[in-house]
């Protein structure tokens, strides 16, 4: 089975071919969305952290060696504490285009600019030729997570989701699943999937350890949002119970890593993995990209109207009134299943197709509105 997509030089395979244009401290955010503003296939994006937020390095690294990701512009002030050298050379590595906007270098801002803005057009123009060429879908690694969750996630969007979780994998692709903090109360029906006991412990780790993280003074772990609530959910078992359901059934491969100095790769090879980081949806999606992941598959049962920078979203929601009334912004429909118009299996053959044609290059909601959100979780050091 086979998608369209990009070769990069690193041999992975990308299903967009953006210019990122990122400014490596808030500080060159302004300049940096001027470098990119209304030029085809260029995107700007930064974190919130300040220039000493070092932690954050590895998932900046990450997004900026996705292979969705055709080049990348780093705009700097030029005093930040992260230096832009060591990013850079990480992105070279993989063959990708990169140069480096000095605002204090150059020593005017708007002089600054119209250079960023001269790199990313030249960058634009080469990605923009470029074709697509038939790959295999081993190629494929697909994200999954879920949001603004109601009664009807549990049951219709993330069931229909696990099915196509599951055609992946035994198609030969990859599937990643983040937020480790909403299994609590199913992470022993997920270590019952694992491939082997260092998988099952690490697994069981996975939800233990984030659930302590979240044991400091002013956070709390039995969290539920308006909407869960509004939603129908009653406790963070059901919302977990229903949340799991989006990893389907095939054995478990493993626990990708993310530390303040490290974000792990998606493995080459079919198989089903979970990811360590957090459950906030823009700053999951980002763990995601930096891990590799292509496309994002998304559960809502409230609605969601967002995407990501890197990586398209194809929002799937279960409610049959959030599809009536969103569904400019949705681009799967499973509550036929709510209905019983359709079965699961059906719906999620359905978004199994659909993330095939993404990859391939069609456009979702997220992306006709222009919606490319992004940003970037800092652990809190307690």
């Amino acid at each position: 089975m086979q998608f369209e997509g990009y070769l990069r030089h690193d041999g992975r395979v990308g299903v967009r071919n953006t210019v990122m244009v990122l400014a490596v401290c808030d500080c060159g955010e302004p300049a940096a969305r001027q470098m990119a503003e209304g030029i085809p296939g260029a995107v700007a994006v930064t974190h919130y952290h300040g220039c000493i937020a070092l932690e954050v390095v590895p998932t900046i690294v990450g997004v900026c060696t996705n292979p969705n990701i055709y080049g990348v512009v780093l705009v700097v002030m030029g005093c930040e504490g992260q230096r832009p050298d060591p990013i850079a050379e990480q992105v070279a590595k993989t063959g990708k285009p990169v140069e480096v906007i000095n605002i204090q270098e150059i020593g005017n801002t708007r002089q600054a600019i119209a250079r960023g803005r001269s790199t990313t057009t030249a960058m634009a123009r080469a990605a923009a030729a470029e074709h697509r060429v038939p790959v295999d879908i081993s190629r494929l690694a697909v994200g999954v997570k879920c949001g603004g969750s109601d009664t009807s996630s549990g049951i219709a969007a993330n069931p229909a989701i696990g099915v196509m979780c599951d055609m992946m994998v035994d198609a030969g692709a990859r599937v990643v699943m983040i937020e480790p903090i909403e299994a609590i109360g199913a992470e022993e029906e997920l270590a019952a999937r694992a491939i082997n006991e260092g998988v099952r412990r690490d697994i069981l780790h996975w939800v233990g350890d984030e659930e302590k993280r979240w044991t400091v003074p002013g956070a709390s772990v039995d969290f539920m949002c308006g909407g869960n609530v509004m939603g129908g959910l009653t406790t963070l078992e059901e919302k977990s119970l229903g949340a799991v359901h989006k990893s389907g059934h095939r054995p478990i491969s493993g626990v990708l890593k993310v530390t303040p100095d490290y974000v792990q790769q998606v493995p080459e090879g079919a198989g089903f993995y979970l990811q360590e980081g957090i459950h906030i949806e823009l700053q999951a999606m980002t763990y995601q990209a930096a891990a590799g992941v292509n496309i994002i598959v998304f559960a809502t049962g409230r609605g969601g109207s967002f995407g990501h920078a890197i990586c398209p979203l194809v929002k799937v929601t279960g409610h049959p009134e959030t599809w009536q009334k969103m569904s400019e912004d949705m681009d799967v429909n499973a509550s036929t299943i709510m209905e019983g118009q359709e079965s699961i299996e059906s719906v999620g053959q359905r978004i199994f197709s659909e993330v095939l044609a993404v990859a391939s290059g069609k456009v979702t909601k997220g992306e006709e509105l222009g919606f490319y959100n992004f940003n970037i979780w800092r652990q809190d050091p307690r």
